[in-house]
C-alpha cells in the first residue's frame, strides 16, 4: 500500500531518548520501555521489523486527521506513538503473532487519544491480513461508541485506496475484499458472548459504570479466544468512577510494571505526573500529555493552569484530565526489588529472647485467613516475624484457588491451621501468649484492625497485653511513607516468609489527589493482604507510642 521507509526499531530510539533526557516521560513509561528494552536484549522477546514497519507505514500513509489545524493532513506519528505501535504492531511471540493482546494507554486530554486508538483499528482491519476480521468500539451508550468508530471512517473516506474498499452500512463498516467489519456497541454484556473480536476499542474506560463496565470488559475480553493475534485496546484519560474498570486496570498495570506478576500479554502505557504538588508545572505535564507542542500547544496548556489555579473545582478537573490523576487512584505499592531486598534469611524466634517488640493483628476474616506480625528491632534493623492462621478445612480450597502451596507453608511453620471452618481466635491468642512464655519476646504494644474479634482483645487484655486499636483508613499516610522509606533503604527484613512477601506485593494504595493522603488495598480483589495490614498495625503503635516506648524498642542492651 505504501512504499517502504528505511528500517529503524523506534522502541530503542525512544528509550535512548528517555536516558539521555531529551524527552520527558515519567516513571510508569521509563518502566515499561526498560520492560521491553531488556526483553528485546535478552532474547524474552522477538522483534518482527517488519511488522512494525508496516504498521507504521500503514498508518502514516492512509489514516488522517479528522479535526482540528492539521486536518485532513496525513497522521504524522511522532516518536513516543512509533515506539508504542512498534511494541503493539512488532514484538511476536514463538508463532510470529502478536506477543501483547491487553493494551492500556492512558494519555492527558487532547493528546491524540481518538485518532491513535481508530488508527490501531484501522491497520488490524486493513493490514493484518485476516479474512473475516472483527473490531468493535464498545462505550456505555452508543453516542460514547460513535465518537472513536466515526473517526475512523472519516479518516478512511480521506484515503482513496480504503474507501474505495469500504462500505459504510447501517450496522457497521464492511470490508467485502475480506469480509472484515467495525461496529460501535452500547453495554450489553449477555448479548456480547457471542462476538469473536479481532480488536475491541475500549474509548474513555475511566468513565465507565463500575459493575457494568467490568462485565463488558471481561466479556469482551473472554470472546477473543478463538482469534490468533487479537488486541484489547483500552484507552482513556483518568476519571472519576472508583472501583471500575479503570481501577482494576491500572493496579494491574502498576503491578506489571513493578515486576511482580506473570502476565505475559499486558502492555500498560501510562503517561501520567509524577508530582501532584508540581501539577502546574509545564514540564513535569509534559510526562501525562506527550504530544504537548504538536497537537496541543503550550500557550493553550499555560491559560488552563491560570484558570486552575483560580479554583479548586477547575484544579480538580485539571489534575484529572490533563495529569491523568484521578481524584481517588489505586496504584500498586512496593515494586518487587523492594520487597526482594527485605527478603532473606529465616528468622527464629529463638534468636529474639527478651527482645521488646511491638505486634499488629489483623483478624477481620475469621473464615479465610488471619495474620499477626511481630516487630522487633534488633542490630538497627527492623525484623518482622509473620504467622499466619487458616481454618483447616479451607486449606486444599484456597491453594486450588490461588495457585499457592499453602501446605507447604503449614509445613514450613509460617501458617497455623486454625479451626474446621472458621480461624478460631485462641489459636491466635495462644501464639501471642507462646511469644511471651516460650520466647520471652516482650511486646509494649499490640496493634489491631478495630474490626477484630472483640472476644480475642478481650483474651489479650486480660492476659496483661497493651491493645491500641488501628483504623486503617488515610490516618495510616505516614505509617506507609515511613514503612516504604524504611523498606528502600533495606532497613526492614521478613526472612524467608513468603507468604508476607506475596501479601506485600499485592499490596496497592489509593491516593487521594485532593489531600495527597493515601490508604491500603487490594491490588487484585481476589488477593490477600493480610499480613501488610498486620504490619501496618504494629508499625502504627510503634509510631504512635514511640516517645514513651521508643528507647526500649531498640533493644541495645550496651
Amino acid at each position: 500500500m505504501a512504499k517502504r521507509s528505511a528500517s529503524k526499531n523506534y522502541i530503542l530510539a525512544y528509550y535512548q531518548q528517555i536516558r539521555d533526557g531529551s524527552v520527558t516521560v515519567g516513571k510508569w513509561i521509563a518502566l515499561v520501555y526498560e520492560y521491553l528494552v531488556h526483553g528485546l536484549e535478552t532474547g524474552e522477546f522477538r522483534f518482527d521489523q517488519k511488522k512494525a514497519n508496516s504498521a507504521i507505514r500503514f498508518i502514516e500513509t492512509h489514516c488522517h486527521h479528522t479535526e482540528g489545524r492539521l486536518a485532513p493532513g496525513a497522521f504524522k506519528l511522532e516518536d513516543w506513538q512509533k515506539a508504542m505501535i512498534s511494541a503493539i504492531f512488532g514484538i511476536v511471540d514463538e508463532k510470529g503473532n502478536r506477543q501483547f493482546r491487553e493494551i492500556v494507554a492512558v494519555e492527558g486530554r487532547k493528546n491524540g487519544k481518538s485518532l491513535l486508538g481508530s488508527s490501531i483499528g484501522e491497520a488490524v482491519l486493513f493490514n493484518d491480513g485476516e479474512y473475516g476480521g472483527r473490531g468493535f468500539c464498545v462505550a456505555p451508550k452508543l453516542d460514547q461508541a460513535d465518537i472513536i468508530y466515526s473517526t475512523m471512517w472519516a479518516s478512511i473516506s480521506l484515503d482513496n485506496e480504503l474507501k474505495s474498499k469500504t462500505k459504510h452500512r447501517k450496522s457497521d463498516l464492511f470490508i467485502a475484499e475480506t469480509n472484515s467489519s467495525m461496529k460501535k456497541i452500547a453495554f450489553n454484556a449477555k448479548k456480547s458472548d457471542g462476538f469473536n473480536p479481532s480488536i475491541c476499542i475500549c474509548d474513555e474506560f475511566a468513565s465507565w459504570p463500575a459493575e457494568q463496565g467490568l462485565k463488558q470488559y471481561e466479556v469482551m475480553k473472554s470472546a477473543m479466544g478463538a482469534r490468533e493475534q487479537p488486541i484489547m485496546l483500552a484507552i482513556s484519560t483518568a476519571g472519576y468512577i472508583n472501583d471500575g474498570i479503570y481501577d482494576e486496570l491500572m493496579k494491574r498495570s502498576t503491578r506489571f510494571l513493578m515486576g511482580d506478576s506473570k502476565e505475559k500479554r499486558l502492555l500498560p502505557f501510562l503517561y501520567m505526573i509524577d508530582d501532584v504538588d508540581k501539577w502546574n508545572d509545564i514540564n513535569e505535564l509534559r510526562k501525562s500529555m506527550p504530544n504537548l507542542g504538536v497537537s496541543v500547544s503550550v500557550d493553550y496548556m499555560l491559560e488552563e493552569i491560570a484558570i486552575a489555579e483560580g479554583s479548586l473545582s477547575k484544579k480538580a478537573e485539571f489534575l484529572c484530565k490533563y495529569c491523568n490523576i484521578k481524584q481517588n487512584s489505586s496504584l500498586a505499592w512496593l515494586d518487587t526489588k523492594t520487597v526482594e531486598k527485605a527478603s532473606g534469611e529465616h528468622l527464629d524466634l529463638k534468636n529474639f529472647r527478651e527482645c521488646y517488640a511491638v505486634i499488629g493483628i489483623d483478624l477481620s476474616q475469621t473464615t479465610d485467613l488471619t495474620a499477626v506480625t511481630t516487630v522487633i528491632e534488633k542490630d538497627s534493623k527492623l525484623h518482622v516475624l509473620g504467622q499466619f492462621f487458616m481454618p483447616a478445612e479451607k486449606i486444599d480450597e484456597a491453594s486450588a484457588r490461588e495457585g499457592l502451596p499453602y501446605r507447604a507453608y503449614v509445613q514450613r511453620g509460617m501458617l497455623t491451621p486454625s479451626g474446621d471452618n472458621f480461624v478460631d481466635y485462641k489459636d491466635v491468642f495462644e501464639y501471642c501468649r507462646r511469644l511471651v512464655e516460650e520466647f520471652k519476646i516482650l511486646p509494649l504494644k499490640v496493634g489491631y484492625d478495630r474490626y477484630s474479634s472483640q472476644y480475642l482483645i478481650q483474651d489479650m487484655k486480660s492476659y496483661g497485653f497493651h491493645c491500641d486499636d488501628v483504623y486503617q483508613g488515610e490516618n495510616l499516610s505516614g505509617v506507609i511513607d515511613e514503612v516504604e522509606g524504611l523498606m528502600k533503604d533495606g532497613s526492614i527484613t521478613i526472612g524467608d516468609n513468603d507468604l508476607l512477601k506475596m501479601h506485600l506485593l499485592n499490596s496497592a494504595l489509593k491516593r487521594n489527589a485532593e489531600t495527597n493522603r493515601k490508604r491500603l488495598v487490594k491490588v487484585n480483589s481476589t488477593l490477600h493482604i493480610d499480613g501488610t495490614a498486620a504490619f501496618l498495625d504494629a508499625m502504627t503503635v510503634r509510631q504512635k507510642w514511640h516517645g514513651e516506648i521508643g528507647a526500649q524498642l531498640r533493644n541495645d542492651r550496651g
